[in-house]
């Protein structure tokens, strides 16, 4: 079984921090993952996917996980018709540009979105009002048994939640779009980009949202904002001063520093508004917030 072992996970994830995966293996074709997948089955050996770790916190300390980064056929992604077929760990702008160079429409959300088609159906991922469930046809989910092919609804797709258990790994996705002109889609995805900019930190190191946005009309940032968190710091890590649903990186931060930060942002909003948030970055290794 080919994997490289203490490999530095800060190296995947945009916040830059995180200790080292005990194996790391890079499949590139289905085969490949089936094969790593029914061989830490049979050792009992915990599997994580990493895409473009642009909604990951990982543990500061070994990561004991078989940990895996799909390359190869599996980060590919091709038009066939009006559908856009992609690797789970294609990233959402190759995507975007595939669709765009065909003239075809519906991906424009996801020039928000700085991760993988593999995240984004996990997390149904979502910006500006469209998610993947609004686009997903199907798909190819396998785990240590084989692979299904499963659409939205089997998937239990609803807002940033999907069904999908340790194990189960996204390798492939079938994408819906529609005809649209080339001109039409960079003019949107220009428009996204720029109300993005002017509203979130992206040029900071940042693991993307901390928190889901409870229901009503105040989104997470702006409970976090009016708990009076804004610039506040722990250690290396920082509630950003653009957007307090973000935690920056300002310096020799880690992992421990912005768990931090979610614990004491969370435990003020329960406290000043009894509003429990619930964090939307995912967690790798044995990371966990303090209860309330």
């Amino acid at each position: 079984m080919r994997f490289d072992e203490r490999v530095p996970l800060s190296r995947f994830t945009t916040i830059d921090t995180g200790g080292p995966a005990r194996r790391l293996a890079r499949p590139r074709t289905l085969d490949e993952l089936e094969e790593l997948l029914r061989w830490a089955a049979a050792d009992g050996i915990e599997v994580e996917v990493v895409g473009l770790g642009s909604n990951l916190l990982v543990h500061d300390d070994d990561v004991d996980a078989l940990v895996l980064h799909l390359e190869g056929e599996l980060a590919e992604a091709r038009v066939e018709g009006t559908e856009l077929l992609a690797g789970g760990g294609a990233a959402n702008a190759v995507c975007l540009h595939r669709a765009r160079g065909a003239d075809l429409g519906g991906l424009e959300f996801a020039s928000a979105i700085p991760g993988t088609v593999g995240g984004g159906v996990r997390m149904n991922a979502g910006a500006y009002g469209v998610e993947f469930r609004d686009v997903l046809v199907e798909a190819l989910i396998v785990d240590a048994s084989g692979l299904r092919a499963l659409g939205p609804d089997a998937l239990e797709l609803s807002y940033r939640h999907s069904a999908l258990a340790p194990g189960e790994v996204v390798a492939q996705a079938r994408l819906r779009l529609e005809p649209r002109p080339a001109p039409v889609v960079k003019q949107r995805v220009a428009e996204l980009l720029s109300e993005r900019k002017a509203t979130q930190p992206t040029t900071k190191r940042t693991f993307g949202s901390v928190f889901k946005n409870p229901p009503g009309e105040r989104g997470a940032g702006r409970l976090i904002e009016e708990c009076g968190l804004k610039g506040h710091r722990i250690g290396g890590a920082i509630v950003s001063p653009r957007h307090a649903n973000f935690i920056e990186n300002a310096g020799g931060a880690t992992s421990g520093d912005a768990l931090a930060l979610m614990a004491e942002a969370r435990r003020r909003v329960h406290e000043r508004f009894g509003i429990e948030l619930e964090h939307e970055v995912r967690f790798l290794g044995p990371l966990e917030l303090t209860p309330l």
